[in-house]
């Protein structure tokens, strides 16, 4: 597999006749196919049929399946948003929103981004933009890395279970709730907390709920960090605060 051709700028010509075929184009009738059909349905034999063209003249745009999946991916996950410098609290929970919105629209990129592979400028400029906002935290390296792939499991497992599902949650709940309602004795702890969670109307609320623990967790522990609990016997123990140091430790960093 080459990944050279994801990283080479193609300049359009500017005089002449447009050509009939690009990467550009031929990705895209990719992409609608994976989108109806599944990743599996995507062939080279298949993308020159919905193009009426021959599976030999894609070959000079793409030298294979597998770069063209990679050409894919890059295309449908587009280049990571903006970054929120207020806040790197914020500007993760929009990152992970926007990266939950791709896989929902693009469901075939789950199994498009598992294990090795050619890697493009798009995916990584996603990561790119989640370390960026974990650099203004006390994490280390290894850890910025951790917790974007913390945040990435998050977002994969609820996309997922979503599939072309957009409320997974509604789905599974009446499914659980319909086979309580015939076995519920059985069951008598679930059946109380599903009946609380529907009294509550908290349905589709997983993703946000599962983010901002994750969130919350990295909000303590660089909290820690910087404002680290002094122990006992120490002279702010002893003697009371000390008010020359560090303000008392926050709850969170937003």
């Amino acid at each position: 597999m080459t990944i050279e051709f994801l990283w080479v700028s193609r300049a359009q010509p500017t005089r002449g006749p447009k050509p009939a075929l690009t990467l550009e184009v031929i990705t895209d009738a990719a992409i609608a196919i994976a989108d109806r059909e599944g990743l599996a349905a995507v062939s080279m034999q298949r993308v020159a049929a919905d193009l009426a063209f021959t599976k030999m003249s894609l070959y000079r745009y793409v030298p294979g399946k597998a770069e063209l999946v990679a050409a894919m991916v890059e295309r449908a996950i587009g280049e990571p948003p903006a970054l929120d410098t207020a806040s790197w609290r914020g500007g993760l929970k929009n990152w992970a929103h926007q990266l939950l919105a791709g896989y929902l629209r693009h469901p075939w990129a789950l199994e498009a981004t598992v294990g090795p592979r050619a890697i493009g400028p798009n995916e990584l400029g996603w990561m790119e933009r989640g370390v960026t906002l974990l650099a203004t935290t006390e994490l280390t390296g290894s850890e910025r890395l951790d917790a974007l792939a913390l945040l990435t499991g998050h977002v994969r497992m609820i996309a997922q279970q979503a599939g072309a599902n957009r409320k997974p949650e509604t789905q599974l709940i009446t499914m659980i709730g319909e086979l309580l309602s015939q076995h519920g004795e059985r069951f008598p702890a679930l059946t109380a907390t599903m009946a609380s969670a529907s009294d509550e109307g908290a349905q589709n609320q997983a993703f946000d709920f599962g983010l901002d623990r994750i969130l919350d967790g990295l909000d303590l522990l660089t909290s820690e960090r910087r404002w680290p609990i002094r122990p006992t016997g120490s002279i702010e123990a002893d003697h009371g605060p000390d008010r020359s140091g560090p303000p008392p430790r926050p709850t969170g960093l937003g």
